[in-house]
């Protein structure tokens, strides 16, 4: 019990600093390139933009802010049950940092939705138009990759017997 504790109390202070990166890097960006010009880091590769997004990746789903927030909390509440329920062994420690990386990225845009009604995206790939997006974005589509190759190549399906209730077979 007590180094289950321990995974849990890492998982949260996990997120709590993750985001708190995510947040220190908006609010920097906030400060030194909102009503600027972008940052060029590579001259029509990667440049600083600030930009604000009302709505998901790509910009879809504008100004629905209430579904994203449901959305948020549905994914806090499955990853909160997923953790209570994994065994604090060595073999699961993969899965929990996934779990936390995105739930971090979560709780940064949720709080960025939250308190200003948008979200404050500024990494830009301009060589190849792609949308701009920020550090808990990197967080969500990062831990998520890593966690389809977990589930693809590393655990096996009896492992997670745990997470589903025992039903009672009708002889």
């Amino acid at each position: 019990m007590k180094e289950k504790r321990g995974h849990m109390m890492g998982f949260a202070l996990g997120i709590l600093c993750l985001t708190a990166v995510d947040q220190w890097t908006k609010k920097l960006v906030v400060k030194n390139l909102m009503g600027n010009s972008p940052y060029v880091i590579w001259d029509g590769v990667f440049e600083l933009f600030y930009s604000e997004n009302r709505g998901a990746a790509f910009g879809i789903l504008q100004g629905r802010q209430t579904f994203f927030f449901v959305i948020a909390v549905c994914v806090f509440a499955a990853v909160v049950y997923v953790m209570a329920k994994l065994p604090a062994g060595r073999r699961f420690v993969p899965l929990e940092a996934c779990l936390t990386v995105i739930c971090a990225g979560a709780a940064g845009n949720l709080i960025d939705r939250v308190s200003q009604g948008y979200v404050v995206d500024f990494l830009y790939f301009k060589l190849i138009n792609f949308p701009i997006f920020n550090v808990a974005d990197c967080y969500v589509t990062v831990g998520t990759a890593v966690l389809a190759i977990l589930f693809l190549w590393y655990y096996k399906d009896e492992e997670f017997d745990m997470l589903y209730p025992k039903r009672k077979e009708k002889v």
